[in-house]
């Protein structure tokens, strides 16, 4: 369904662009036939998907959605005030909370690896202006 969606949204912007030929392309010509693949693809794999049986898809719970989004929402707005670590601390363990089956030995220890790689990463590899610390 999402290349469905995506396909249509990408032709139907498309449309407003000149189109030209085949011989010569205008700007709108490969991001309509791009798009009118990608829905012929996405309605394929639906047909295709309504003729499998398979077993009950469970419903939508919706504190693990809520901890991970919320937790991606923290980091973006924490980000710039209260500095990588502890914005880092923060998402990993509010993402890890999503889960019944996290144990805190195991957060810990991603909370270790992922500080590692985003301090590495962003603040020194990259070189992007990220307070270590809040103040």
């Amino acid at each position: 369904m999402l290349f469905l969606f995506f396909g249509g949204v990408a032709a139907w912007v498309a449309r407003d662009y000149p189109m030209g030929s085949a011989v010569r392309m205008g700007p709108g010509y490969f991001p309509l036939v791009l798009g009118v693949l990608l829905a012929l693809l996405g309605l394929a794999a639906c047909i295709r998907g309504l003729g499998i049986k398979g077993e009950h898809i469970e419903s939508v719970r919706f504190r693990p959605l809520l901890l991970i989004l919320g937790s991606v929402g923290v980091f973006a707005t924490a980000i710039e005030h209260a500095g990588i670590i502890a914005t880092t601390i923060l998402t990993v363990v509010g993402a890890a909370a999503a889960s019944p089956e996290s144990r805190p030995r195991e957060v810990i220890v991603l909370v270790i690896v992922l500080l590692a790689l985003a301090v590495g990463v962003f603040t020194y590899a990259l070189g992007l202006p990220f307070k270590l610390m809040p103040g």
